[in-house]
């Protein structure tokens, strides 16, 4: 592991930066650390009005080995901050990002894919650690009884055979923040979330020259959301883009009854069956899961739907539904008697008496009352504390970047966020979407889902991308919940359909005439290492002690407003 030229540029940088004004003098700064990698004294936080007074880009660059399948591979691995600047080259904010990249690769033709998690206000962590990056957190979902913290390993399904890889962490989260005048709050919101992003996108693929390389964005839940927006924000910009993923996305918050309560819940009915189909509480219990979700299907679209509308509009009882409706999903008919209309926080506390189910994945159950349950989702609960702590050894000792500051799991972002988006209160990116379709005829979308994810339910997402050019989208779903990469089974299938989108998308762009597209970032001017500002003199900040998880997990969700 060796510290890069921008590593030790910043330790000049700091040392000779002078004080904050007055007559006082300046702090010492402490010895530079010799230790190989880079150790960052920046005080990073994620409060809504906090910014940093300047920045310099800098990272640890360290070479690993990936020893998987029976091969080694030697991969690069890049943590540290680049500078997002807007069109008029205002700095905006130092973003904190881990790449993993071969080396020796061919730009023109080697893919680069950016991955980003939701929240909003969370940091990529989720995905670095849990999908196709080249250590993993062995979770073994939906099981609660392994030993804590997981261990991390070597990942067998890694994604670097088709793409390198680079975790993107929004403003406010992981080591991300603000550089003044502006403030973490700033880039709260759809619109400038978005915008922001694409800023940081332009900045890699330039100071990496990687302009002319194919470009994948990987967005989970609200980052399915932040990736429509995306997508036609860069295309705009003469960043034209190959693939769209997107994993449990939320792309319309105002079709999903678990966010706005004006919306009936007739889109869940088939997450249901899948859960009671699970815990065997079905009549009768299915040995082939797909056709039972076919049949779900149906039952929803052609029935539930349109007596659930009728219901809502006369509240006239509806017994013909409730035995069908207990049998498809394990419920009992008597709850589908006291209301047709069934919210999956309830179905999570009456499917089991006594039992939680998890939110994010439902096939997870704990005792109501117990330390498991105590937060609201013991798929959540399960797996927070091992993350947490994973991510900040990770960093530390595998890829030499130290910092003192708490790495932000989840801020509150969400509380401070800015849903509007397009004249709507609440987002509607099927638009941007289409939009971005529209925009680049080669450009395919890849939906990713699981049947037991009570947050984001797969059949919304079907009928949600049904509004956009159904011969441009695959829709893929698994066994699993929110994250379904975490089940061993379906992270092996999922990354067979990956590599088959990869494939795909390629042949498409080797088909295509790319014109003067890859020559929009190459013909801007190149700065090796930007700085901006005036840099924090080490020392003079106290540390923010920040805890790492400081909102509810409920990606997507609309707090209400104080």
């Amino acid at each position: 592991m060796r510290a890069t030229r921008p590593a030790l540029l910043l330790a000049l940088v700091l040392a000779a930066c002078g004080g904050g004004g007055g007559s006082s003098p300046a702090p010492t700064p402490p010895a530079v650390d010799a230790s190989p990698g880079l150790t960052d004294a920046t005080v990073y936080s994620s409060a809504p009005d906090a910014s940093l007074p300047g920045a310099v880009e800098a990272a640890a660059i360290s070479t690993q080995t990936l020893s998987a399948n029976g091969q080694t591979l030697t991969y690069t691995a890049t943590a540290g901050h680049l500078i997002a600047r807007d069109a008029g080259g205002t700095a905006q904010a130092s973003v904190f990002y881990v790449a993993y990249t071969l080396p020796g690769q061919d730009a023109a033709t080697r893919p680069v894919t950016f991955f980003y998690n939701g929240g909003p206000g969370s940091a990529s962590v989720w995905l670095q650690l849990g999908s196709f990056g080249p250590k993993r957190l062995v979770t073994n979902a939906p099981d609660t009884t392994a030993a804590r913290p997981f261990p991390m390993v070597d990942n067998t399904e890694h994604l670097l055979g088709q793409s390198d890889l680079v975790f993107v962490n929004a403003v406010g989260s992981g080591y991300s923040q603000a550089i003044a005048p502006f403030t973490n709050r700033s880039f709260w919101g759809v619109d400038v979330d978005a915008a922001l992003f694409r800023d940081f996108i332009q900045r890699w693929l330039t100071v990496n020259s990687r302009a002319a390389s194919p470009k994948y964005l990987y967005g989970e839940s609200y980052g399915g959301p932040r990736t429509a927006v995306l997508a036609r924000r860069l295309q705009e910009a003469g960043v034209m883009l190959d693939g769209l993923v997107l994993q449990s996305p939320a792309m319309d918050y105002n079709s999903n009854c678990g966010i706005t309560s004006t919306q009936g819940c007739a889109g869940y009915l088939p997450s249901f069956a899948a859960v009671g189909a699970f815990h065997r509480l079905t009549q009768p219990v299915p040995m082939d899961l797909g056709a039972w979700i076919a049949q779900a299907r149906t039952y929803a679209d052609q029935v539930y739907a349109p007596a659930l509308l009728a219901w809502q509009t006369s509240s006239q009882p509806t017994p013909a539904l409730w035995q069908p409706l207990a049998d498809l999903t394990g419920l009992s008919a008597a709850r589908w008697q006291s209301s047709l209309d069934v919210p999956a926080d309830n179905f999570r506390l009456w499917l089991i008496p006594g039992q939680q189910l998890g939110r994010y994945d439902a096939r997870m159950k704990a005792a109501v009352g117990s330390q498991l349950a105590a937060d609201g989702d013991v798929s959540s609960t399960w797996i927070n504390d091992s993350f947490v702590m994973g991510i900040a050894t990770h960093l530390r000792d595998q890829l030499g970047y130290r910092n003192g500051s708490t790495y932000v799991v989840l801020s509150n972002a969400i509380s401070f966020w800015d849903f509007s988006h397009a004249g709507r209160s609440l987002p509607d990116t099927l638009p941007d979407l289409a939009a971005a379709l529209a925009q680049n005829p080669r450009l395919r979308v890849l939906a990713i889902s699981g049947y037991h994810d009570l947050a984001t339910p797969f059949h919304l997402t079907e009928t949600d991308l049904a509004r956009v050019d159904a011969g441009r989208v695959r829709i893929r779903n698994y066994a699993g919940g929110h994250m379904s990469y975490l089940d061993d089974a379906t992270r092996a299938a999922q990354l067979v359909d990956l590599k088959a989108f990869y494939a795909a998308t390629l042949a498409l762009r080797a088909a295509a005439d790319l014109g003067p597209e890859s020559h929009v970032l190459a013909s801007r001017p190149v700065v090796a290492v930007d700085r901006a500002g005036t840099p924090q003199v080490p020392g003079s900040v106290p540390p923010t002690n920040e805890p790492a998880l400081q909102a509810p997990q409920r990606d997507p969700w609309v707090p209400p407003r104080r």
